[in-house]
């Protein structure tokens, strides 16, 4: 719950330690001048590195005596192994894997920050799946071509009783407000369809997220001018 821009995309001082630190590091950069992600926003290679690396995270598919890990951190699955978040995201860019992002409440809120969107769509994450979205994050998500959709009422991982060994399959055609199907295929062999509310809230919307983004909108239309 709660998940904030700044978890999402952090603008504090880039430690050593850190993999955005790492990468400065072996570009030749001295450690005095890592200076904080927030600068480094024109630059994707470190700003990518700061997605969900804030060590305030606390991701519940990490579980330490049955408690929730609080770190930048992930399990890959189906190894089952937990790693620094940008360890799982280049995992799993290097498998070519789509992920999904399973949240609470007011994803998405705090300052409006860019690399919020960006970063999870870098990392490969091409839906989102909350209880609810701050409403200029939710915007930003459908500019970088992210689909978010809403959980019903009532109705949230825990009372899915979801526990990251899951995927996940989406059915039916996006528009404003439509209800569509949340295939999740557990480890067991079961299967749940799960309707859930897709959040493109109007038709510029659609258009947009179904070109791939905003970007790509831009270049669909300009490039249908220009043969016109």
């Amino acid at each position: 719950d709660n998940i904030t821009t700044d978890h999402l995309s952090p603008s504090n001082a880039i430690m050593a330690s850190s993999a955005a630190g790492e990468y400065l590091a072996k570009m030749g950069l001295p450690e005095e001048d890592f200076n904080s992600y927030a600068t480094h926003r024109g630059d994707h290679l470190t700003a990518q590195r700061a997605t969900l690396a804030n060590p305030k995270v606390f991701n519940e598919m990490v579980l330490e005596n049955g408690e929730v890990k609080q770190g930048s951190l992930a399990r890959v699955e189906p190894e089952g192994k937990v790693v620094r978040m940008w360890e799982a995201i280049e995992t799993y860019m290097n498998r070519k894997q789509p992920l999904i992002i399973v949240a609470g409440a007011d994803y998405g809120q705090g300052s409006s920050r860019d690399w919020a969107a960006k970063g999870v769509r870098l990392a490969g994450v091409e839906v989102i799946v909350a209880e609810g979205f701050e409403r200029i994050h939710r915007t930003n998500l459908i500019g970088m071509g992210v689909l978010p959709l809403e959980f019903k009422p009532g109705t949230t991982r825990k009372t899915l009783e979801l526990d990251g060994t899951e995927t996940y399959d989406v059915s039916g055609e996006p528009s404003p407000g439509a209800t569509l199907t949340l295939v999740v295929n557990r480890k067991n062999g079961e299967q749940l369809e799960v309707p859930v509310t897709c959040r493109l809230d109007t038709g510029e919307e659609v258009s947009i997220y179904s070109a791939g983004g905003v970007l790509q909108r831009f270049a669909k239309d300009f490039l249908e001018a220009e043969a016109s």
